[in-house]
């Protein structure tokens, strides 16, 4: 075998997708020069003393260094998220693999993971990447401009606002941080799924603009079932299970940073209750193509694993209370199932007997 067919195939051209993504990221919001300084600054400064808070909540990270996180604009959203998907993914599929996401696909893949993140990168507000360094921290990324323009739609407290935002994202990188194995585990499911992808799979794209107007006639009419992303049409058995296992742990991930931040109270976050109320309102807005784009993303199905994520985690605590909930951290077996998320007294019978 020869030392090319050695090396692990990349599924997507990166380069084409961070030139995409940022050519097509939008601007951000106009805001005076001191406030956006004054923004920045609290950012910077906020995310160690939000991560103390999450971590007396919920008990995981003890004795695990204080990081602060990393302020972006939206074009190095962009460049930053690449650089995590890239770590994820290039080395998930086995060497020698001529499959279909092999070859001339790679820059089509990345021209479209560009636009993708083009029309991300002005509605994130933070993130932590696992895998968005060497050293295995991983990059807790802050969206300035995003953060100050949710603000402001809300008409929230600009202080209370940014501590919300970090204590989510810090409950993220505790996920990671202080379980161990989720990491390489996440990554395990990760390059299953991809290493499943057949022909079929790709034939099934050409069916995206029936799918698009599937969408959106059920958003228009009110009648659908609920969204249906573009990774809906993956069908094969196999790419099911891995897919519902990935949908479990990516459900449980949101709704328990959900759950903290919201937890932490308004000792922290003294306007807590009204952020979080105008927050859900302002995640199910959007005009009719800026839903239907959402849908096909799988953002709108994003919003409902907040939701079931969220209250799985409330009925666990309330049930055997945060270090009974932690169980759920002790290997793949205790995670919950996609079964499990709606039906948690099912997890309480399993685990905890």
């Amino acid at each position: 075998m020869t030392a090319a067919a050695e090396t692990p195939t990349a599924p997507v051209d990166w380069s084409v997708a961070v030139s995409t993504g940022q050519a097509l990221a939008r601007g951000g919001p106009v805001v005076d020069p001191a406030e956006a300084r004054a923004a920045v600054a609290e950012l910077r400064a906020v995310t160690t003393t939000a991560e103390e808070h999450v971590r007396r909540l919920t008990g995981l990270g003890d004795g695990l260094p204080l990081r602060p996180g990393t302020v972006v604009d939206r074009p190095g959203w962009v460049r930053s998220a690449v650089e995590g998907l890239s770590a994820l993914t290039d080395g998930a599929l086995p060497a020698g693999y001529t499959g279909p996401l092999a070859g001339v696909f790679a820059g089509t893949a990345g021209m479209q993971a560009g636009m993708v993140l083009a029309f991300l990168s002005s509605r994130v507000l933070g993130q932590y990447d696992p895998f968005g360094s060497a050293d295995g921290s991983g990059k807790l990324l802050l969206v300035a401009p995003n953060i100050v323009a949710a603000q402001h739609a809300l008409n929230v407290s600009g202080t209370d606002f940014r501590l919300w935002v970090c204590l989510h994202e810090c409950t993220h990188r505790l996920q990671f941080t202080a379980v161990p194995w989720l990491r390489q585990y996440f990554a395990g499911e990760v390059g299953r799924l991809l290493s499943t992808v057949d022909e079929s799979a790709l034939d099934a794209l050409g069916r995206l603009p029936e799918v698009v107007r599937g969408a959106r006639d059920r958003l228009r009419s009110g009648t659908g079932r609920g969204p249906v992303a573009l990774i809906e049409l993956v069908q094969s058995p196999e790419q099911r299970r891995v897919l519902d296992r990935l949908l479990a742990l990516s459900t449980l991930l949101e709704g328990h940073a959900d759950h903290v931040m919201d937890a932490v109270g308004p000792a922290v976050v003294p306007s807590v209750e009204v952020i979080r109320e105008r927050f859900t309102a302002r995640r199910k807005g959007g005009g009719l193509l800026d839903r239907v784009l959402r849908t096909l993303l799988g953002v709108e199905a994003k919003v409902r694993q907040y939701a079931l994520g969220a209250a799985f985690t409330g009925h666990i605590v309330d049930a055997v209370g945060m270090t009974g909930f932690n169980a759920i951290w002790t290997s793949p077996e205790t995670l919950p199932t996609r079964a499990e998320i709606t039906d948690p007294d099912a997890w309480l019978r399993r685990v905890h007997g």
